[in-house]
């Protein structure tokens, strides 16, 4: 699957416990990381910087859903019933 491009969702809805530039303590669930820009695009990508989780994220129907909505939905549903 390809990733949608502005969706956002894997950038809001799970958590990242590494840190990241802007975000020393990592990123909690459900908060928009400081690097997502205004169109839903990450200034990250590509960069060493980004957190190796993030270039790791592969787009797959089960955690993306049909759509933006549905992506954010699946993924904070993941994120709370894998939480620690």
């Amino acid at each position: 699957m390809e990733c949608r491009a502005g969706c956002g969702a894997c950038c809001i809805a799970p958590s990242i416990s590494t840190p990241l530039p802007a975000m020393p303590e990592g990123k909690p669930a459900g908060v928009r990381c400081a690097h997502l820009n205004e169109v839903n695009l990450c200034d990250l990508f590509g960069k060493p910087e980004r957190p190796r989780v993030c270039g790791a994220f592969t787009a797959d129907p089960f955690v993306c859903g049909q759509s933006r909505d549905e992506a954010l939905m699946l993924i904070a549903y993941l994120e709370d019933v894998t939480a620690a």
